[in-house]
């Protein structure tokens, strides 16, 4: 049966001058390095981008003219600019510009530690555009509500605006994990690890063709598992939805005692 399905994947993927059993070979040596690469450097990635662009998604909400705690306009402004400045880079050439920046603080510009750097470069400013986006969600009226009862900003950001988006702000983090997943993988053109060099360095430079689709499979597995977690998490924190829930719940009838 083994040798069956070798032959089969020898068909499939063979070819080239590495054998599929070779290939698999290869597989059973680096394969979990690589995903674990992928996984811690996604990880600290997405982290430091929400330790930047969470702070700076609530100044864009709350610095408005009319928001709770209003800034110069300038600043506001200028804000705004960079972060559409940086989002609209692409990430390969963000990567590039990111270099230096990385020598500077890693004392390198290649390996997995370094293409955190580029990673947190382009997430923080989607992060905080979603973060904005969540905020703005909020019911209007229970923010003016708390202004009336006299709450200062802070007060009104962290206890009414971030408990009341929180499950759009999961949404999110939902959102810009998968992001910087997917960014991570192409981050093996300035020397990054993980499954997006095994996927390009091996499998498509080397003609890997198994190595290639077993590093894909694995990537749209990571991306599908995340992907439920954060929508069952932000489900189960939606306080709409279990309100609802609640309102459903009929009550059971009352025994009358009549037979």
């Amino acid at each position: 049966m083994g040798e069956f399905i070798m032959n089969i994947l020898e068909a499939l993927f063979g070819g080239g001058k590495t054998t599929v059993a070779q290939q698999i070979a290869y597989l059973q040596m680096d394969l979990l390095k690589d995903i674990w690469e992928t996984l811690y450097s996604t990880v600290l990635a997405t982290l430091f981008a929400y330790v930047i662009g969470l702070p700076l998604g609530v100044i864009l909400v709350a610095g408005e003219r009319d928001g709770v705690r209003p800034l110069p306009r300038p600043l506001m402004q200028a804000l705004n600019i960079i972060v559409n400045l940086l989002r609209s880079i692409p990430f390969l050439i963000l990567m590039i510009l990111v270099i230096p920046l990385s020598r500077v603080l890693l004392g390198t510009s290649v390996g997995t530690v370094a293409s955190i750097i580029p990673l947190v470069a382009a997430a923080f400013p989607f992060v905080a555009r979603l973060v904005e986006g969540s905020l703005r969600e909020s019911d209007r009226g229970v923010l003016e509500a708390a202004q009336a009862m006299g709450c200062t900003p802070a007060q009104i950001i962290f206890k009414v605006m971030l408990p009341e988006a929180l499950p759009s702000l999961i949404t999110g983090f939902t959102t810009a994990f998968i992001t910087i997943l997917s960014y991570g993988a192409m981050s093996a053109a300035i020397g990054g690890g993980g499954l997006g060099s095994l996927a390009i360095n091996n499998g498509y430079q080397r003609r890997m063709t198994f190595i290639l689709y077993v590093a894909v499979i694995l990537l749209v597995i990571l991306v599908q598992i995340f992907q439920s977690l954060g929508g069952w998490l932000s489900a189960r924190l939606d306080r709409r939805i279990n309100r609802a829930a609640k309102k459903t719940r009929r009550p059971r009838p009352e025994k009358t005692g009549i037979h």
